[in-house]
This record gives C-alpha cells, sequence and structure tokens, in this order.
C-alpha cells in the first residue's frame, strides 16, 4: 500500500533525524506511535476530513511541554523515568489540528534557570545541542533543539517557549522565524513554569507564513497576513538597543530600508528611558521568585521522585557526576533564598519590570503612533564554551519580556556564515501586526538575496 504525504513525511523525518540529529543534539526523543498517527490522518484526510491547514503535518514539541507517555523532561534527569499522563494544553491543540508529535527537541537545562555560568543548549538528558550552521558556535536557549530542528529541517514545525530571549535568540542564532506570543495567548498549562509574569510557548518555522499558521493553532486564532499589510505601518528604532554587533547592526539598517521600500514609516531615535535606567536585577528577583512556588505546583501533578525546587537541588547534588559536571545551580540556590511572592523584594521587582516594561512600551507607542519596535535579534551566534558558559553580547528580547507582550525574529542574512535576524516587538495581542510587518521583511529579503542558504554543518567558524 503506498504512503500518504503525511506517513511519507513523517517517514522522511524519522530517517533524516536519525542521519543528522547524532551531528547537533537537537531531539531528546521521538513519538514512538508518530508513522502510525500520520498514517491514520491521511486515512482521515481521504476520507474527506481535514482537520486545518496543517493536518497530518510534523511538529517537535520542546521538552519541558508534557507530552503523554512521553518524556518530558525540561533536560533534568529528574524528570526522565516519569512521563505525564496527559497531553499539556498546547499539545492537545497541536493533535485537534491534525499535526503529528515527530518527537521532543532538547533545550537548556529548566530552560536556563538553573545556573548563571550556563551554556546554553547543554542539559544532562539531551546533551549539548550545537548549530547547524556551524557545529562549533551556540544555538542560544533555551529552545535550542527547537531551532537547530527547524534549522536542520528536521521538522517542518517546532514548538518553544520563552521567558526573555528563549525563542527569539536561538531563532536568530539558528536562521528561522520563531514568535513569542503575549504571555497568555497559549495556554502554560502543563508546561515547566519559570515565570507566571513572563513564560510563553510560541511557535518556529522556516517561514512568516508557516510561523504564522502554527500560531493560529497554538493560540486558537485565525491570521490572515494578506489581510494584516504592512503598508502605512510606522515602527520606531530605539538606538540603544543596537551597537553590540557590527554585523548586525549592518544587517538591520538593511532590514529597515526593505520596510520603508514595503511602504512602512520608519521612525529612527525612539528613547526608552526607564528601559535604559532599568536595573536587571529586578527580572531575575521577580523570575526566581516566581519559580518557587509554580515549580512546586507544576512537579505535584508529575509523580516524579522531585516534588519541589528543594528537591531538584538536592537531586542535582546527589548526581553532580552527571547533573553538575559543567556548571552549577546557583539561580536554584539564590531562588530558594526569595522570601515569597507577598515580600517587599518581590512588590519592588514587580513594580520596577511593570515601569520599564508595559508602561514604557505603551507609552512609546502610543506618543509616536507606532506599531512596533524594531532592532537586530542579537550578533551572530558565539563558540560553545561548556567550560566558561555563555559570552552574551546582546540581544532585544528583554522589553517585550518585561511587558509580556510579543516579540518575533525575522531572519535577515548570513555574516561569515552565520545567521543574523530582526526582531520586532509591539504592543499586547499585536501577534498580526508583527507577522504582518515579518512577511514585508521576507518578502523583501527574498526579493533581494534570497531566502537564507540551507546549513552545511561546518565543523568550524
Amino acid at each position: 500500500m503506498d504512503q500518504g504525504p503525511a506517513e511519507a513525511e513523517v517517514a522522511r523525518l524519522l530517517a533524516l533525524v536519525a542521519e543528522v540529529d547524532p551531528q547537533i543534539a537537537s531531539v531528546n526523543a521521538l513519538g514512538p506511535d508518530a508513522l502510525a498517527e500520520a498514517r491514520a490522518l491521511d486515512e482521515e484526510a481521504a476520507a474527506g476530513r481535514t482537520r486545518s491547514p496543517l493536518h497530518g503535518r510534523a511538529v517537535l514539541v520542546k521538552d519541558n511541554v508534557d507530552t503523554a507517555g512521553l518524556a518530558s523532561t525540561a533536560g533534568s534527569l529528574a524528570l526522565a523515568g516519569v512521563p505525564p499522563a496527559e497531553d499539556a494544553p498546547l499539545v492537545q491543540r497541536l493533535r485537534a489540528a491534525g499535526m503529528v508529535v515527530l518527537g521532543k527537541a532538547n533545550l537548556s537545562e529548566w530552560a536556563n534557570i538553573r545556573d548563571p555560568h550556563s551554556t546554553s543548549g547543554w542539559s544532562a538528558h539531551g546533551g549539548l545541542t550545537r548549530n547547524p550552521y556551524a557545529l562549533n558556535r551556540t544555538a542560544w536557549g533555551s529552545s535550542s533543539g527547537s531551532a537547530a530542528a527547524v534549522a536542520a529541517r528536521l521538522a517542518p514545525y517546532a514548538v518553544g517557549t520563552e521567558t526573555d530571549g528563549s525563542i527569539s535568540m536561538p531563532a536568530a542564532a539558528c536562521g528561522v522565524v520563531g514568535l513569542k506570543p503575549t504571555v497568555g495567548r497559549v495556554p502554560t498549562s502543563g508546561v515547566v513554569p519559570i515565570s507566571s509574569t513572563q513564560d510563553a510557548p510560541g511557535p518556529m518555522a522556516l517561514t512568516v507564513a508557516a510561523t504564522t499558521a502554527l500560531y493560529d493553532v497554538l493560540a486558537g486564532a485565525t491570521t490572515d497576513l494578506g489581510a494584516v499589510g504592512a503598508p502605512g505601518r510606522r515602527v520606531g528604532v530605539p538606538r540603544s538597543l543596537w551597537g553590540y554587533s557590527p554585523a548586525a547592526d549592518a544587517a538591520a539598517e538593511r532590514a529597515l530600508g526593505l520596510l520603508a521600500a514595503a511602504g512602512v514609516e520608519v521612525v529612527d531615535d525612539i528613547a526608552l528611558p526607564a528601559l535604559d535606567a532599568f536595573d536587571p536585577e529586578h527580572e531575575l528577583t521577580l523570575m526566581l521568585t516566581e519559580l518557587v512556588p509554580a515549580l512546586a505546583a507544576y512537579l505535584a501533578g508529575r509523580g516524579a521522585a522531585v516534588r519541589t525546587l528543594d528537591d531538584v537541588v538536592a537531586f542535582n547534588r546527589a548526581h553532580a557526576d552527571r547533573e553538575l559536571s559543567w556548571f552549577g545551580q546557583g539561580l536554584f540556590e539564590r531562588a530558594l533564598a526569595t522570601d515569597g511572592l507577598d515580600s517587599p523584594a518581590y512588590a519592588e521587582a514587580q513594580a520596577a519590570c511593570r515601569a520599564a516594561g508595559i508602561d514604557e512600551l505603551d507609552r512609546v507607542l502610543a506618543e509616536h503612533r507606532l506599531d512596533a519596535l524594531v532592532a537586530p535579534t542579537t550578533g551572530p551566534a558565539t563558540p560553545l564554551d561548556l567550560v566558561n558558559g555563555d559570552s552574551f553580547c546582546g540581544g532585544a528580547s528583554t522589553p517585550s519580556a518585561l511587558a509580556g507582550a510579543p516579540i518575533l525574529s525575522v531572519p535577515l542574512e548570513l555574516v561569515h556564515g552565520l545567521p543574523v535576524a530582526l526582531a520586532l516587538w509591539g504592543a499586547r495581542g499585536g501577534e498580526a501586526t508583527l507577522l504582518g510587518l515579518g512577511a514585508a521583511v521576507e518578502a523583501g529579503r527574498d526579493g533581494a538575496t534570497g531566502p537564507l542558504p540551507e546549513p552545511a554543518f561546518p565543523e568550524w567558524i
């Protein structure tokens, strides 16, 4: 019997994962029933029952999102032996749309909230994810495997999660499109938490149109890119978020030209004084304070040996040869020293994050009549360094993170073989506007230089 399109795609992707993924370690686990699910979806389609435009398409899900009966570990050995009993609501939406969960994508362990000297893309469960554009370079994180797998064409769609930069940064590093939606737009139940204020699952794919289609499934939305449009939009350029990478700046300047050519008015030198004066310790205090009760609530439903952050810290110490071999758990230990959600320190952090986040974003958008702000997402991917940890040059994700607002990263070009990207962020609920602007950037790029070339997996750049 001939294979239908879904079964054929899943069979091809499974073979490709077996061939390619040993180089980049982007996939933690494969769905044992993926081929059977694809075959059943082909039968539905043949009978005239198509659930959505993504019926039969394969998707990888970040390994901090619950998938029934399939390892959902947050990268930690503490959760590796006890798969969840139920799908997270967002996974239920994927299945309801007729998508095939191909497997789970590796990530920075515990979504990179464990230690300040971590290496993005490393987890004790999944190993070290590498960038397909250069195997000695970071894929950033924490949605490292989601981005690297899409870049390597191991799956056409992937789900990531972002608290601050965890979709946009790896999307930029790996040359794919990534959207962190407005906080609350996609359900977070069944997702290993960090911050109720900032956590947001979102889509990753090779194009803006594909990212939009997956966003619509995850958010229960209907986005018409043709109707959104870019002409007549106004975008602001906050130069204080530029300047850390000449290569990324040059590419972003060219992207401003693409937007202008598409009929977008570019308003330069937008000031963000509250953000510029913001002490990042406030954001860290907010995240670490929220982490303790949120993680306990999540773990209570997993049936694993660890039930609290204290348990996780103790587990890591007991398995230090595997869990703490490259870096520690200083952020976890600091979280345990916080004074809770009723503390003055948390209230102060909340107020500071709001002032620099949603208050500043709402002010600048209204004052200048802007639809979005734009800046380079980050610089070209830096070399991997398990000994010293990440070498971070700068990025544009924090304004949207503090505001709980959406941010979109769109790849622009290669610099010495490494992708660079443009970030667009705006008002809460403004995903369609960002996607329309991103589509204009992408169309202009394709008309000028074409899509980014596929990665060639060089060992060193």
